[in-house]
């Protein structure tokens, strides 16, 4: 790239203007907080600096009284103890350096270690609402990009900042004892290093934090597209060339800001490096000119040149200071971005554990909306999102589509209820069907059950304790759900059952498999239990993989089901085989099933149907069907064809 129009300075200037975040001392607060239990090590640490440029400092002197003592006057034994001197110092330096090194790395990766537990842990107590919100790719950049960066500023910046300091001071000190009207003259360049750093920092400081959106960015697209689900859906509508593009304009985008914070960075540090090179130059002047008038000795010249290059070392290091230091507490200020999104699914202080319910299921005049604008995902972070849209589909569209900020807050805060004002009850051991047109809300109320989401309005009971009134472990304890979009982990089906209960015994596990007709299949495989299932399950088929679901739920052993029963995409023997299974499952326990074949329909003790996000109807298959309404139409329109047909 090139620096026209005015230049790179032009260039600075512009960039400047752009809005940039407060380094406050909140931020600084905070990350004290998490350097406070390494806080010996860092005294040890600062110990380490002090030694190592104390020593540093005197290697000049060692110099000076060689060409002004030891050479002069014959001194061999001087001689030998200072060329001693030369080589121990460096060798006593390089082991401390060792050292300070070692509590370095543990300082620094203990850091990142306990920011990657907050965030993870923070992440895992987010509702559902926060992972349909966030892309995968992003949540992924604050874990690892952001908390590394953040780690480089302890391990890296700051240490490097202290040993700086401790190097200018004492540099300072044996500079005005050497000679006072020289330090004076090369500090009166200092003046020529701030301006370019104060205005050059700031322009890297932004260039850094654009440089974290960007790269998170290309993760959230080589995330979306790199998975199984992803990949074949780009290779089932044609897509290849539009998905390289894209990725292809982010790591491009990547690419350019890497450039052009390399350039402005080089351009900054050569013209650090003439100003320093003039003022050493002009002190050689004057201090050759000094020595010609026997003012002082060759060795002071020396030992003087020597330490005004450890000036200038440090101190050109510092005037970059604040440019570092900023990078650096950007990373930290987007990790704490994530970590103060507020948990929506918090559980109370003194919240009862649930131990084995009945299973009695209540709902309570309950209304639900998706859209909430005080709870969401990583959009909350404005700085983070560079195409500013709330939806995927539309990334990189508002401004052509002439969208508005405005426009978009609006059509937040129109409610879109997904459920209003449902009550019923399930009784213990009693099996409900869920039945309705798609969009009715009956998803809704599964994910509600387990306290995926709470309601807007309203209340959800278990055996009477409002479910936001206990512990979520025994929440999950005693529910067990079946989705209709059956996620194995990339690992063997043993490991895959015994999540759900990782104490099982093989006789358990076996058990659980046989109750849901999948241990047959799985014995005839050559590893068993042990055979890998691939991503997400893909190398069974959608039968084996819900049969599986369906065998870890039995294997937790809960007390309430929740099971959309989804088998309309299955063969005839998957489904015959599930719909056995599903059987054995349900029998003595409180089971809620989103119900798509009449067998399950028939068998149910009641039937609650579902329009609009509306209660309509409830009852029995006799009764609704001689009412005539919605289920009658249902039945006649959706199951009674269908299993008519089978």
């Amino acid at each position: 790239m090139g620096f026209h129009g005015g230049g790179w300075w032009a260039y600075i200037s512009h960039d400047e203007k752009q809005e940039r975040p407060a380094i406050t001392r909140e931020l600084l607060l905070r990350v004290w907080e998490f350097a406070r239990p390494y806080r010996l090590k860092i005294i040890l640490l600062l110990l380490t600096i002090l030694i190592i440029t104390g020593l540093s400092l005197v290697s000049p002197l060692l110099v000076r009284s060689l060409i002004d003592n030891a050479i002069p006057n014959e001194n061999y034994r001087l001689l030998t103890l200072l060329a001693a001197g030369m080589v121990a110092i460096p060798i006593v330096n390089g082991g401390i350096g060792v050292f300070q090194r070692s509590l370095n790395s543990q300082i620094g990766e203990g850091v990142i270690y306990d920011l990657r537990r907050a965030l993870y842990e923070h992440m895992q107590s987010m509702s559902l609402r926060f992972f349909t919100q966030s892309r995968t790719g992003e949540l992924m950049s604050r874990l690892n990009n952001d908390v590394v960066g953040a780690q480089r500023a302890i391990s890296d910046t700051i240490v490097t900042i202290i040993s700086n300091i401790v190097s200018l001071v004492g540099t300072m000190a044996i500079l005005l004892t050497l000679e006072w009207r020289l330090t004076l003259l090369g500090l009166a360049i200092l003046p020529l290093f701030v301006l370019p750093a104060r205005r050059v920092g700031r322009v890297l400081r932004d260039l850094r934090r654009k440089s974290l959106e960007i790269s998170a960015e290309m993760n959230a697209t080589m995330n979306e597209t790199l998975n199984v689900s992803g990949a074949l859906l780009v290779k089932l509508f044609g897509r290849q060339e539009r998905e390289m593009k894209r990725f292809a304009d982010d790591a491009a985008d990547v690419r350019d800001i890497g450039v052009r914070s390399a350039v402005i960075g080089r351009w900054f540090f050569m013209m650090l490096s003439i100003i320093g090179a003039v003022g050493t130059a002009v002190v050689y002047w004057v201090g050759g000119y000094l020595v010609l008038q026997d003012a002082f000795t060759i060795g002071t010249i020396v030992a003087f040149g020597s330490y005004l290059a450890q000036l200038y070392g440090p101190l050109m290091a510092l005037t970059n200071a604040p440019v570092e230091f900023a990078q650096s507490m950007v990373s930290f200020e987007r990790v704490f971005e994530a970590l103060d999104i507020p948990v929506e699914i918090a559980e109370k202080p003194d919240a009862v554990h649930l131990e084995k319910v009945d299973g009695r299921i209540q709902f309570h005049d309950i209304s639900f909306t998706y859209i909430d604008a005080e709870k969401g995902g990583l959009r909350e972070i404005t700085r983070f999102n560079r195409h500013g849209s709330a939806s995927l589909l539309k990334r990189g569209k508002a401004k052509e589509n002439g969208e508005t900020a405005e426009n978009g807050a609006a059509a937040e805060s129109e409610q879109r209820w997904a459920l209003q004002n449902v009550s019923f009850t399930i009784e213990p051991g009693e099996l409900v069907a869920l039945v309705g047109p798609s969009g009715a809300g009956k998803t809704t109320i599964t994910y509600l059950i387990p306290r995926l989401y709470d309601p807007s309005d309203g209340r959800i009971t278990i055996d009477n304790h409002d479910l936001r009134d206990v512990t979520l472990n025994s929440l999950a304890e005693n529910i067990g759900m079946v989705t209709q979009e059956t996620y194995l982990f990339f690992d063997t089906i043993r490991a895959n059952l015994l999540y759900a209960r990782p104490d099982a015994t093989d006789e358990q596990m076996i058990a659980a498999a046989k109750a849901a007709n999948i241990h047959d299949f799985i014995a005839q495989l050559p590893d068993g239990y042990d055979t890998v299932v691939g991503e997400r399950g893909y190398r069974l088929s959608g039968g084996e993989r819900q049969r599986i679901a369906i065998a870890r739920v039995v294997l937790k052993d809960p007390s309430i089901l929740v099971l959309d029963e989804a088998t309309s995409h299955l063969d005839s023997l998957s489904e015959a085989l599930i719909q056995e299974a599903l059987g054995k499952v349900m029998q003595g326990r409180s089971s809620l099933v989103i119900a798509h074949r009449l067998s399950t329909i028939l068998a149910a003790d009641k039937i609650l149907v579902m329009e609009k996000g509306e209660l309509v109807e409830q009852g029995t298959h006799e009764t609704l069907l001689a009412r005539g309404g919605l289920y009658a139409n249902l039945y006649e329109t959706q199951f009674k064809p269908t299993d008519t047909l089978m």
